[in-house]
C-alpha cells in the first residue's frame, strides 16, 4: 500500500468529518433539512424487523461489547496467530479512534433527535457506533487487503450506520461523520505504522515471496 495515499486519504477523511460537524452544528440555526427528512422518513416506515435489527446492532456496537469485547477478541486472535505487531496496531487504532470521537463529541455537543428509542450518552456528532464499526472494518482491510474484506467491512459499516438512524438516536450526518473518523484514524496510523507491522523477520531474508508471507512476526 502506498503510504502517501493512505496518509492523505486518512487526513482528508478526518477533515471532512470535522467539517461536517462544524457545518451541521454551527452553520445552521436548527437541524439541517436533510437530517430531519431522513429521521422523519425512517420514523414513518420503521417496522418491527428494523427495530429488532437496530437493537441487536446497538448492543454489538456499543457498551462493553464494542469497547472491550470485540477489540480484545481481535487482538487475542492476532496474538494467537503470532502477529503481535498487527495486534498492537489494532489496539492503537481502537484507542485513538475512541479518543477522537469523544473529543469531537465534546467539541460540537450536538443534540440528539427528540424521538430516540434508546438511551445514549452526551453528544450526537459523531456516531461512536459508526466510528467503531469503521475502525474495525478498516483495520481488517489494512491487515488483510482483499476484495472480500472490503465488501464485508463496507456492509458492516453501512448496517451499523443505518441502525443508529433506525433508532432515531443519531442524525444521518452523525453516522457519516463517525464512519469518516473511524476510517481516517486507521488510515493515518497505517501510513505511519504499516511498514513496521508488515516487516518480515531478518532470518526470512533470501526466502521466496510465498515463504515470506507465512513467516510469523518476530520481535
Amino acid at each position: 500500500m502506498n503510504r502517501r495515499i493512505l496518509l492523505w486519504t486518512g487526513v482528508v477523511s478526518l477533515l471532512l468529518a470535522t467539517g461536517i460537524g462544524a457545518l451541521v452544528v454551527f452553520g445552521y440555526t436548527e437541524t439541517p433539512g436533510f437530517d430531519r427528512w431522513w429521521n422523519d422518513t425512517i420514523a414513518a416506515i420503521r417496522g418491527d424487523w428494523m427495530y429488532s435489527f437496530a437493537l441487536a446492532m446497538n448492543w454489538i456496537g456499543g457498551g462493553w461489547v464494542a469497547i472491550l469485547g470485540v477489540p480484545l477478541l481481535a487482538i487475542i486472535a492476532l496474538v494467537l496467530a503470532r502477529r503481535w505487531r498487527s495486534a498492537l496496531f489494532a489496539a492503537i487504532c481502537f484507542v485513538i479512534s475512541a479518543a477522537v470521537v469523544q473529543l469531537l463529541k465534546q467539541l460540537f455537543g450536538r443534540a440528539r433527535p427528540d424521538d430516540m428509542l434508546v438511551v445514549s450518552d452526551y453528544g450526537s456528532f459523531p456516531s461512536g457506533h459508526a466510528a467503531n464499526a469503521a475502525t474495525i472494518a478498516m483495520v481488517v482491510w489494512v491487515l488483510f487487503p482483499k476484495v472480500w474484506t472490503a465488501i464485508i467491512g463496507a456492509l458492516w459499516v453501512l448496517g451499523m450506520a443505518l441502525s443508529r438512524t433506525f433508532l432515531s438516536v443519531h442524525w444521518l450526518s452523525d453516522t457519516v461523520g463517525g464512519a469518516l473518523v473511524g476510517a481516517g484514524v486507521v488510515l493515518v496510523l497505517a501510513a505511519w505504522l504499516l511498514p513496521w507491522v508488515t516487516r518480515t523477520r531478518p532470518d526470512a531474508i533470501g526466502t521466496s515471496a510465498d515463504e515470506k508471507r507465512t513467516v510469523p512476526e518476530g520481535p
